[in-house]
């Protein structure tokens, strides 16, 4: 079992690690959105906006011969209005509107939290034969083995949960950390990983439903239909108009007591078999439920009714743990820092394992070490450096800017990997020195470019935009205003532990130069006598 939890966290923690960041992130992807796109920090509405006044004409102004229009309402957390709909290249596109004028927004060039953050996390943005879905089922399965094992290698696990002696050496400390995020977030890590290979359960298992339904298209077809209440029909080539989508909406909520509309998707606008998805919101619960409502898109009649079954209701009540979409402030941020500490027990180790194996790999002339350090280096602070470039980078590139046939979002995430590069680049040669010291310096320069790039953000985001942390605290925005207060607490943070990185190198480097002087003073005096 200690070999099973030291190689599965070796192997793959880096990726487990940058698992666990960005979705610590995308809990507050909307959040970052905001921050990231000024176009759309819009006020609270006054008023629920009518989709009759500013959706409509978008049929015609944005979305003309697209096969759907998605409308996604204001929340909370999101203040305008969003339209999805496929362009002329067939492409999904996507436009923010103002919910009280019914005006588009301009392009804000920016994939964000939602778009970036958010996928990294469970296909690290890798789309290509969802090489990237695969590997984060891997290492969700490593992490259950690691949690599983560490429970049985740790004999005094109660014990080891109330034990913590930072002043000790670098391998006791980092030890008793890791022990005590390891079982202090325990369920919480347990819960987030397993959920998240139920969430994913067709693409690991793509033939689950062939012992109810058989094989070919029709089988999982009538499976979609089942599990999550597709409704379709095709168009008929024939002109159509559009009925009232506020009394759609209205008969929904009415349907539902209680809930509220949170989409509304067009299917075949201007056809006359076209029709009305309504979707049940579920910002007040924790089941991200699957309630769909079917509407004749002329007559405004209800065409089909869908609630999930139990066992559905049970995956999704699973989904949503995990996503934490419902509105509650107090447990996003309990989230967050509890994806925080499962990002606190991956590296404590990472740094147990290097220490505990520096002498003896340089005894033996082994370059494990150097490579795994290097690896951790570029796989802790490397990332957060990459975060905040991609951050600063959305502030200094210009709306519209285009690079070499890449627009302004796709520049943005190119920044942030080849950022990342060079930190694995920074982190190697920086551990070109010998063997048996510890790659201070490379810890030591990556944190400080963190605690520098987090105060550039901030200061890049009041320049650009005008909205300083006071001004956005004073106006009530504190989805801004987090993001800002977040960004200078962590600068704080890693400014601080630039400096204790320092301290620590020159103590180590008194010690061992006074040791030095030590020893060649008694050759000399050996000599003398001699």
């Amino acid at each position: 079992m200690a070999l099973l939890h030291t190689w599965a966290g070796v192997i793959l923690g880096s990726v487990l690690f940058a698992i666990f960041w960005m979705g610590s992130l995308s809990v507050f992807d909307r959040e970052f959105d905001r921050w990231m796109q000024p176009g759309i920090r819009l006020g609270a509405a006054m008023k629920s906006a009518s989709l009759d006044e500013v959706v409509k004409p978008a049929l015609k102004n944005v979305a003309a011969g697209s096969p759907q229009l998605l409308v996604r309402l204001p929340t909370e957390r999101m203040a305008h209005i969003q339209l999805s709909y496929r362009d002329a290249k067939g492409q999904f596109a996507s436009r923010a509107m103002n919910p009280m004028t019914g005006r588009l927004i301009e392009e804000q060039g920016s994939l964000s939290g939602t778009g970036f953050f958010f996928p990294f996390h469970f296909r690290l943005y890798l789309n290509w034969m969802s090489i990237g879905y695969w590997l984060v089922g891997l290492a969700s399965m490593a992490m259950l083995v690691l949690l599983v094992s560490g429970v049985i290698i740790h004999r005094k696990i109660f014990s080891d949960f109330f034990l913590f002696r930072p002043k000790k050496q670098l391998q006791r400390a980092a030890l008793d950390l890791h022990n005590l995020t390891g079982v202090l977030g325990l369920p919480f890590h347990f819960l987030i990983t397993l959920s998240g290979l139920i969430i994913f359960l067709q693409v690991y298992f793509p033939f689950s439903h062939v012992g109810a339904f058989g094989f070919g298209v029709e089988a999982r077809s009538a499976f979609q239909t089942e599990v999550a209440g597709r409704f379709a029909r095709p168009r008929n080539g024939n002109p159509g108009g559009l009925a009232s989508l506020d009394t759609m909406v209205a008969e929904a909520e009415r349907v539902w007591p209680g809930g509220k509309v949170s989409l509304v998707r067009i299917w075949h606008p201007g056809d006359a078999a076209g029709y009305v998805e309504v979707r049940r919101s579920y910002a007040n619960d924790v089941t991200m439920n699957l309630d769909q409502l079917y509407f004749d898109a002329q007559t405004g009649d209800v065409l089909h009714r869908f609630e999930a079954s139990p066992i559905v209701g049970i995956q999704r009540f699973i989904s949503g743990m995990h996503f934490i979409q419902f509105d509650h402030w107090g447990l996003r941020w309990l989230y967050f820092f509890a994806g925080l500490s499962g990002c606190v027990m991956i590296v404590t180790g990472f740094l147990f394992w290097l220490e505990s194996r520096r002498a003896s790999h340089a005894r033996k002339g082994l370059p494990g070490v150097r490579t795994v350090e290097a690896l951790t280096v570029c796989s802790v602070t490397g990332i957060l450096v990459a975060t905040l470039a991609y951050l600063v980078a959305n502030r200094l590139l210009p709306v519209g800017v285009t690079l070499a046939g890449q627009d302004r979002a796709e520049l943005e995430v190119w920044v942030f990997y080849l950022v990342w590069l060079s930190t694995l680049v920074h982190a190697t040669w920086r551990r070109a020195d010998p063997i048996s010291k510890p790659a201070r310096r490379a810890w030591l320069e990556q944190c400080s470019a963190i605690a520098a790039l987090a105060l550039l953000a901030v200061a890049l985001n009041a320049i650009t935009t005008g909205d300083h942390l006071f001004r956005t605290l004073r106006r009530g925005d504190w989805q801004v205003a987090g993001v800002d207060l977040t960004l200078l607490v962590s600068a704080a943070i890693f400014a601080w532990a630039a400096r204790r990185i320092s301290r620590s190198s020159r103590e180590t480097g008194s010690a061992g130069r006074s040791y030095r002087e030590r020893r060649a003073a008694g050759a000399m005096q050996e000599a003398s006598r001699v």
